[in-house]
């Protein structure tokens, strides 16, 4: 039985309620970080009413939100504001962080770990962070979180929850540039490609990369407009110094956000480059096509006339006829051909 319910947490991706990862934070204790699962978070929570025995101890809990017992944890023992489950079912994508009570909300998306420069591979990573208690929720495996989780566990203990909502900004935006920078490099490869005068099927893989950086572009460009707003008037636990280190994670994600628009407008002259190239191409193969046609035309004319079998078909006794025709027939083609090609110079 034991091993069955490994198993199913396993396919989870927590344990028995859907907690992924959980981790208490305290830099006056001997061990400053400590990995705890659901049963402790749920009685350390329950302490002080989650102010914790030290009262600079703050607790991080990674969700699994396609595990049914996740959000009832939550519920039950969390006791996070309304806003933040209302944001989990609203259902609306887009980045932001605004405050709810006396925390932070926050909505942000990242690539999912199995990242494939696929539009597709972007999921949503929701986020409640308050004094002593910062919990983040996902229903797919995504990078950055993963990236500050093994941050964590190899011994960064930020100092403060706020401290870890940045660096978990920071780590996005690490994994951003990557992004940028892969799509930098297949672009480069294609480009070169063009050069070479191989098309291949360089424009569907063009757009494939032009969809990925507008859609994120798109759910990206709100956060740092609405993390300035918030840091204009922060919770009152927010110290100075972590105000600080938010404006710089915004400015980091504004650098990113330029280099994608960069990247967007150097696909955009591919594409119209290639585009420019493939109707060159048919104009080409129009050109051929037209003048074989006119080529073709006057045997064609004289086939069909003498083809009749009708009375009174010129030459048709003559002994020389039919080399009569093949004449009249070389000296109209000669003339289509001569007139299709002075119109083509």
């Amino acid at each position: 039985m034991p091993a069955l319910h490994d198993l199913a947490a396993n396919s989870y991706g927590g344990d028995e309620a859907g907690l992924i990862c959980g981790y208490l934070f305290d830099a006056d204790a001997s061990e400053p970080v400590r990995a705890i699962g659901s049963v402790q978070a749920a009685a350390w929570l329950g302490e002080q009413g989650g102010n914790g025995i030290a009262s600079n101890a703050y607790a991080w809990l990674h969700f699994n939100l396609s595990h049914a017992q996740a959000e009832r944890w939550l519920v039950r023992h969390a006791k996070l504001s309304d806003t933040f489950y209302e944001t989990l079912h609203e259902g609306l994508p887009s980045t932001r962080i605004e405050r709810a009570d006396d925390s932070l909300i926050a909505v942000i998306n990242d690539v999912h770990f199995e990242f494939s420069f696929e539009p597709s591979d972007i999921s949503t990573l929701w986020i409640s962070v308050g004094p002593r208690l910062v919990v983040t929720a996902r229903t797919k495996p995504l990078r950055s979180v993963d990236a500050l989780r093994t941050a964590v566990k190899a011994g960064d203990a930020p100092r403060s929850s706020t401290e870890l909502l940045e660096h978990l900004l920071r780590a996005q935006a690490d994994v951003l540039v990557k992004i940028v920078r892969g799509v930098t490099s297949r672009i480069d490869r294609i480009e070169d490609e063009l050069l070479a005068g191989r098309l291949d099927h360089k424009r569907a893989r063009l757009g494939v990369l032009r969809r990925l950086l507008v859609r994120l572009q798109r759910l990206l460009a709100p956060e740092p407009a609405a993390l300035f707003r918030l840091l204009q008037r922060p919770p009152a636990w927010m110290s100075e110094p972590d105000a600080q280190e938010l404006r710089g994670s915004t400015e980091e994600f504004s650098v990113v956000l330029r280099d994608m628009q960069a990247l967007q407008e150097r696909i955009k002259l591919l594409q119209e480059e290639i585009a420019a190239n493939v109707n060159e191409d048919n104009n080409r193969s129009l050109f051929v096509l037209t003048v074989v046609t006119v080529l073709a035309l006057p045997i064609n004319i004289l086939a069909g006339l003498f083809g009749m079998n009708v009375g009174g078909i010129p030459l048709a006794e003559h002994k020389h006829g039919f080399w009569i025709v093949v004449a009249i027939v070389a000296s109209f083609t000669a003339v289509a051909a001569w007139a299709a090609f002075r119109k083509k110079r």
